[in-house]
């Protein structure tokens, strides 16, 4: 990835490229995080760019989780002390980028500051970090909100998201697929015990979208992974349902030392 990476050019008659030029002076394209100007739609400036910690190899092979020292493939390294002790039910995560006080800004921006004009680029980022997840998938499917929780925020940014990457990567996507059919409590100060039984059993399957889970390979869609547990209840939501196996997908990820 690169500063401007972001949404793919189009190619424009002399007309529109004319039109595209006026719009660019009077509306110039901004920073995704800090509103700078820059030179196209969906990116971020230098400044801002450089301060994003991108998720890169070494990554344990099934959580992402990043590795100071890359073990060489095959090695009992490949795996974090987390998931060899206790296997997450995905069979794969990977994330864009860190959550931290860089990139906290993008992500509350989208979440609950209606920003939601990067979804675009965002979606391309996913499609990149999500490489052989994203070549392997069948299904593209967000975690969902309850429905109270969705009527007061007006959109799942879980499923803006998921529509992005499916379209970026030519993948189809079933955002009403899950459903969250429990309100539960929010999870920013909870912990990873408190995580797990405040979502257990929140989560449930369309029944008239049940025959397209049956076998498939999912790549299950949030925003943000910090201890897994709601893309774990999902995803026991849906190996129950049928799924052949469901990788993990977020646009960013809490780092915090495995013990």
């Amino acid at each position: 990835m690169t500063a401007g990476d972001g949404i793919g050019a189009k190619s424009l008659s002399p007309l529109g490229g004319a039109i595209g030029g006026i719009l660019d002076v009077l509306l110039p394209h901004q920073c995704l995080k800090c509103a700078e100007v820059v030179g196209r739609d969906g990116a971020l400036c230098a400044a801002c760019w450089s301060e994003i910690t991108f998720m890169a190899p070494p990554l344990c092979a099934c959580c992402g989780y990043p590795f100071e020292l890359d073990f060489g493939p095959g090695a009992e390294g490949d795996l974090c002390g987390g998931c060899l002790r206790d296997p997450p039910p995905f069979a794969r995560a990977r994330a864009v980028f860190r959550y931290d006080d860089a990139s906290r800004p993008l992500i509350l921006g989208l979440k609950h500051g209606d920003k939601t004009h990067g979804v675009p680029a965002f979606g391309a980022w996913l499609a990149r970090a999500a490489g052989p997840l994203a070549a392997d998938a069948d299904l593209v499917v967000p975690v969902p909100l309850h429905r109270w929780r969705l009527f007061r925020r007006r959109y799942n940014q879980a499923a803006l998201l998921a529509k992005a990457v499916a379209g970026a990567a030519g993948l189809p996507c079933a955002p009403d697929l899950l459903a969250r059919v429990r309100a539960t409590k929010s999870q920013g100060r909870m912990s990873r015990s408190a995580r797990r039984a405040n979502v257990r059993g929140a989560f449930a399957l369309a029944s008239r979208q049940r025959d397209r889970v049956a076998g498939a390979r999912v790549l299950l869609v949030d925003d943000v992974l910090t201890t897994g547990a709601t893309v774990e209840a999902a995803t026991r939501c849906l190996l129950r349902a049928g799924a052949a196996a469901v990788d993990v997908l977020t646009l960013a990820r809490v780092v915090r030392p495995v013990p």
